[in-house]
């Protein structure tokens, strides 16, 4: 093996390393998933540099290509929620690798990532004793359909070099597959590589650097859209908000679409009390500035809660956020977040929060409580508590990520291996104003 080819080879693996630690925050990748991707690169890494001083020829790993076919379809603005990546799902029936478990779109998806020469795919197997296509496929529809909490809405599968035509015609045959375009044409923000493959006995000889000009990418459905046969009820109240030049709140609420049903966002209850509270809305100094007899007497035992949240909010204002997050979106609200939030108004709200809410709400389309089965299927604890199942899996039902400062079930549900699309946002807390 030549010095070069190595070297070469190592430094795509330290590109990969540093892409990966640059994900985009939009991919809500968890941080075990991170640390799995960085340790697969590393031990990459660690391999070919034992090479160098290794006296034995030895032909040069293809994992690289995969780690990095995967890395970059992290990179595109369509994957959300990534909640697995590299690694057995456990099932009812068995363990199943995937290579990425997320949300694709509006939908939850399993992608598997081949990076073989097109020449060496098999469809019912090789000489050499290795399954073919068929069988992995066969193997994965079936886990699939053994889980409800993490059945995928689809299956898709990436030949990053290409597929035959045979046996695409096959997948088309057998598996009604489907072309399916991921957006990688219109997306070249990295590895834009050239590579030739050659053989030697078993091993796949990585030369040169990458290219995905010739990848594929085919879709099997498993669940029809549900989304698609909702009844799109219109908004209880349909009122504009009152814009004032200087009031970020205003603006945020008046750049809500109030018709249409693409590029929904759930509101759950954090998010509701976040953009109404008077520490959102102008307190934030105000209540740091104050002595601290009067933060005692006006918060009591939650003081240093809203000390740290004023301060949070002067640091980053949640209303900066927010007017990027939802200008042109329209927003939903179930019913239960409805009921729990006009409580909460109405016990805590200062007047200038019971007016933003009262403008707030007239924004919103009002659903019923209708979550998934997938949602619902989750474990109810202490931490998937049963009214965030309900929240959270009508966002889901609805292909809206759910806005919330709730991470706690956030990270509860990637942690099952659930894909689940979700935004975060500072947490904020009504203040009397």
């Amino acid at each position: 093996m030549a010095i070069g080819e190595i070297e070469t080879a190592k430094k795509r693996c330290e590109s990969v390393i540093k892409t990966i630690e640059q994900l985009p925050l939009s991919t809500a990748i968890t941080a075990s998933c991170r640390r799995t991707l960085l340790k697969l690169a590393s031990s990459e890494l660690s391999f070919l540099s034992s090479l160098v001083t290794d006296p034995s020829p030895q032909p040069l790993s293809v994992n690289i290509g995969h780690i990095e076919s995967v890395v970059r379809i992290l990179q595109l603005p369509s994957i959300t929620g990534v909640s697995r990546v590299c690694k057995p799902l456990p099932l009812p029936i068995g363990s199943v690798h995937v290579d990425l478990v997320c949300t694709l779109g509006k939908a939850p998806v399993w992608i598997i990532v081949s990076d073989r020469n097109p020449r060496y795919i098999s469809w019912n197997g090789d000489r050499h004793g290795g399954k073919g296509l068929r069988s992995r496929i066969e193997h994965v529809l079936a886990a699939a359909h053994s889980t409800t909490t993490l059945k995928p809405s689809s299956l898709i599968l990436f030949f990053a070099n290409g597929l035959p035509s045979s046996i695409y015609e096959k997948l088309k045959e057998e598996f009604g597959a489907v072309s399916f375009d991921l957006g990688l044409d219109s997306d070249t923000s990295m590895l834009d590589f050239d590579c030739e493959e050659t053989m030697e006995g078993d091993w796949v000889v990585v030369v040169g650097s990458r290219s995905y000009k010739e990848a594929i990418s085919v879709e099997i459905k498993l669940i029809i859209d549900e989304c698609d046969s909702l009844a799109f009820p219109e908004p209880e109240v349909v009122v504009e908000a009152e814009v004032s030049q200087n009031d970020g709140f205003s603006r945020v609420i008046s750049s809500l679409r109030l018709q249409g049903e693409d590029c929904l966002i759930n509101f759950d209850t954090t998010a509701l009390v976040a953009l109404v509270s008077g520490i959102t809305n102008g307190c934030a100094e105000r209540i740091v500035d104050m002595p601290q007899i009067e933060l005692e007497q006006k918060f009591k035992g939650n003081t240093v809660f809203v000390i740290a949240q004023a301060e949070s909010e002067i640091e980053k204002p949640v209303l900066v956020k927010m007017a990027t997050l939802l200008s042109g979106k329209r927003g939903i609200v179930c019913k239960s977040v409805l009921s729990e939030f006009k409580e909460l108004v109405s016990m805590y709200a200062g007047p200038n929060e019971k007016h933003r809410a009262e403008h707030l709400l007239k924004s919103l389309m009002v659903v019923n409580d209708n979550p998934t089965e997938r949602v619902m299927g989750l474990p109810t604890t202490r931490k998937l508590a049963m009214k965030n199942k309900t929240v959270f899996g009508t966002g889901d039902r609805w292909g809206a990520p759910t806005l919330t400062a709730n991470m706690a079930f956030v990270r509860a549900v990637a942690q099952s291996g659930m894909s689940l699309s979700t935004i975060d946002h500072s947490p904020r807390a009504l203040t009397g104003d």
